[in-house]
């Protein structure tokens, strides 16, 4: 079985061929950095617009590096939300259009369901297993039962963590986008110089909350004298942001963890997806408490946490097995939850 999927949802223009055997033919993403660099974040219409121009070419592109013609697929598979609406409706109608016109199965695949099936794709891993899904505009903690089986313990009552880097970063002067460059940072930082808060910390339950942080982030560089904020100082800031995002993403972790395994006695893994899985900081807090609980964790390749069509091409192999095939009808949603019966998230006006 060999499938194309197709990217859009935020600033990646991207096309993929995967077989069911998990190969990755084709993986072709076109990033939108310079686009939106000047304005220091995503600009939607400037992303659609990016989106219409790059995609006939990146799908192209696609299916040349993989060797493969059209005759040769066997669905077409195309994230359909949640996004950015501009984008999700470029990516929805040309695959619509290549379904039609080749007479394939259409398939509509969730983006956050792409990035929680990765780890089948790359690690071949079984259900369930406890997912900890981090973007840009995402942080939940997932119990992964099956295709289309998700049960969430915890998500963002406020700001979603890749969003904390990007506007620490923009604070700061550092580069778009906000995760590398405040990494990068940190790498030269004493996380102990400035200290900062660790939002909900040692708190019952699996939710998260970062606005404060953030906060806490702006009243230290407002105490710094005006344009004395030297270079180490953004690397010491950098550090302790990073250490305490680390903190608190062990904390509801290891909370997630006992009710997973109260769910699932036989569950012994610990995936982490996104594009912010990528960071190291997170990574080793994350692999260490798999450690001492005895787990398997698992980070997928940095190339497959951030968004691409792979993932949108094996989330429609794992569909299509299944079945679940979507009509031509399908309309594009800005909102997709993982999880529909999970209650809204607490109120945010909490204190750090």
């Amino acid at each position: 079985m060999k499938i194309l999927g197709i990217e859009t949802s935020c600033d990646e223009t991207a096309a993929a061929v995967v077989t069911d055997d998990g190969e990755i033919l084709s993986n072709v993403v076109r990033s939108q950095l310079e686009e939106h660099a000047p304005y220091g974040g995503i600009v939607p219409e400037i992303a659609a617009r990016a989106h219409v121009s790059a995609l006939d070419h990146i799908i192209a592109d696609a299916m040349t590096e993989a060797g493969t013609s059209f005759d040769e697929l066997d669905a077409i598979a195309v994230t359909g939300g949640p996004g950015l609406i501009g984008g999700v409706i470029v990516g929805v109608m040309t695959a619509k259009a290549i379904a039609a016109a080749r007479n394939l199965p259409f398939l509509a695949v969730n983006h956050l369901e792409g990035h929680a099936l990765t780890a089948r794709l790359t690690d071949g891993i079984e259900f369930p297993y406890l997912l900890l899904l981090v973007s840009g505009g995402h942080t939940q903690l997932l119990i992964v039962e099956g295709v289309g089986k998700y049960s969430r313990l915890g998500t963002t009552i406020d700001d979603a963590i890749g969003e904390g880097f990007d506007k620490t970063a923009k604070m700061l002067g550092l580069a778009y986008p906000g995760g590398p460059a405040v990494e990068k940072a940190a790498m030269e930082g004493n996380s102990g110089k400035y200290p900062l808060p660790r939002p909900l910390k040692g708190r019952e339950g699996c939710d998260f909350s970062f606005s404060g942080l953030k906060t806490a982030v702006r009243t230290t560089i407002e105490k710094c004298p005006a344009g004395a904020l030297l270079e180490a100082d953004i690397a010491d800031i950098c550090a302790e942001f990073q250490a305490a995002v680390a903190d608190v993403v062990g904390d509801r972790v290891s909370h997630a963890l006992i009710e997973f395994k109260s769910r699932h006695p036989i569950g012994d893994t610990l995936v982490v997806s996104g594009g912010v899985a990528a960071n190291t900081a997170i990574r080793s807090t994350l692999s260490d408490i798999a450690d001492s609980q005895n787990i398997q964790f698992i980070a997928p390749p940095h190339n497959l946490c951030t968004d691409n069509a792979a993932m949108i091409a094996w989330a429609g192999i794992e569909r299509l097995k299944l079945g679940l095939t979507d009509q031509l009808d399908f309309a594009p949603r800005p909102r997709w939850p993982l999880d529909p019966e999970a209650p809204a998230a607490p109120f945010a006006g909490v204190k750090a």
